[in-house]
């Protein structure tokens, strides 16, 4: 049999080798059988071997083993990769894509590969304020959205939309417009401690993110009652921060590295049965601290952190649903699997098995369920071509389907997918699953 050693040296050397910290026998996992690409979303879109999962890995192996120049189009086809790793769940030989893609995405963002500035880095100077600055802290990013807020409440934003104001706005700004939901009033800040309503089968940390608790309030408050009508205390730590996602996401480890850090220090894991989340990318992100910190003081705790790490429709299915009672004021709807949450955590069949309880709402089957809807953190501002492509491949199967609501479980998804439901169905509830099985709950 091969060794990794031996397949990486019996091939020609044409270029310098470079060494991105990867397992190379992680490499060797593809077979190179392509069943991957039907479920790659750049190559449904580009139809180009470069632009599919199978290929992508033959670039990374290839500058690995220097039998290619690491340069601007190799770049360009990693970059144009929205990682939302439905490959993972397509492969039959267990291919590890996104420990792939993630070092040597960190590896081009550094000096030595001489690419020059990493894409993070050529981004506009408000965007990345925004993408690095703002997002990842929930305070900072309610408060820039304070003026939409205003807007919104006065009615003057439908005003600026009729008198077409919006459309001279540059195409990345008038995108980040047109994404905006309608924003709900905050709740506030959560009690620290929750109680479980009636006799108490829990004790659970909650993860409350930032950006979701920024634009989708409602839903981390919908969470909490959820979980309390389940019998669950629920725990809020104050200290709690981003989980990394973003700048991970983004080649850029150290900054994810500390928030996880802080993040394996703010929970008291020893006193909880569960940390809950209810966010896709957030907890696929959380699940993985054990590999972002495996090189780091904090490795055991981050190992400990991904272990207790539980979605919120994983952990309620598993716990034994209190069954909601009361029947939504729409019968139709369907549901997209967030890729971080049916990919990366391989949780399909959780959401809709709640979804399925509410009485007299029928699912109906969307087509394509599990292709990215173009979201993929900040992909829709790096790369706005692409993910309006797929926004919009996404928003046709959706309103194809004649469905009343489209329920989605992750913030990206519901900033993305209501966009271009919106542009075509104005009145249509675009939600996340828990807020429907709260609102069965009460009525």
């Amino acid at each position: 049999m091969t060794t990794a050693a031996e397949a990486r040296t019996s091939l020609p050397v044409l270029a310098p080798k470079i060494d991105a910290g990867i397992d190379y026998e992680l490499f060797l996992d593809c077979v190179h059988c392509g069943l991957c690409t039907s479920a790659c979303p750049t190559y449904v879109e580009l139809g180009t071997e470069m632009d599919s999962p199978r290929g992508r890995i033959y670039l990374m192996r290839a500058v690995t083993d220097g039998r290619l120049d690491l340069n601007a189009d190799v770049q360009r086809h990693l970059d144009l990769c929205l990682d939302c790793r439905a490959c993972e769940s397509a492969c039959p030989s267990g291919v590890q894509y996104g420990k792939l893609i993630e070092p040597f995405r960190i590896y081009l963002a550094k000096p030595q590969a001489g690419l020059g500035q990493p894409q993070a880095k050529r981004l506009p100077l408000w965007q990345r304020l925004l993408l690095f600055h703002i997002t990842p802290f929930a305070n900072r990013t309610r408060w820039a959205l304070a003026p939409a807020r205003l807007l919104q409440w006065t009615g003057l934003d439908k005003l600026l939309d009729k008198s077409g104001l919006p459309g001279l706005l540059p195409s990345s700004i008038r995108q980040l417009h047109a994404m905006l939901p309608r924003l709900q009033p905050s709740h506030g800040k959560l009690p620290e401690v929750l109680p479980a309503e009636g006799k108490r089968r829990a004790r659970v940390a909650l993860f409350l993110g930032c950006a979701g608790d920024a634009f989708f309030p409602q839903t981390n408050l919908n969470t909490a009652r959820v979980l309390q009508r389940n019998g669950c205390e629920v725990v809020i730590p104050r200290q709690q921060v981003c989980c990394g996602a973003l700048h991970y996401h983004s080649a850029c480890a150290e900054p994810a590295q500390q928030f996880a850090a802080e993040n394996c220090t703010a929970f008291d894991l020893s006193s909880v049965d569960a940390v809950i989340v209810n966010a896709a990318g957030c907890g696929a992100m959380l699940k993985d601290y054990g590999h972002l910190l495996h090189e780091t003081p904090s490795a055991r705790q981050g190992e400990a952190f991904a272990a207790k790490t539980k979605d919120i429709h994983e952990f309620l299915m598993q716990l034994g649903p209190v069954q909601p009672e009361h029947p939504l004021p729409i019968k139709k709807a369907v549901y997209h699997d967030a890729c971080h949450l049916c990919h990366a955590q391989q949780i399909r069949k959780q959401p809709r098995q709640l979804l399925e309880m509410i009485p007299d709402l029928k699912l109906l089957s969307l087509n394509e369920s599990e292709i990215c809807c173009g979201a993929a953190g900040s992909y829709n501002i790096t790369e706005p071509e692409m993910a309006e492509r797929l926004g919009q491949r996404k928003a046709k199967h959706i309103l194809d389907t004649d469905a009343e609501a489209i329920f989605t479980a992750n913030v990206g998804c519901l900033l993305q997918v209501g966009r271009y439901v919106r542009a075509e169905r104005p009145k249509m509830w675009v939600a996340h699953p828990i807020d429907a099985l709260w609102a069965s709950y009460t009525g």
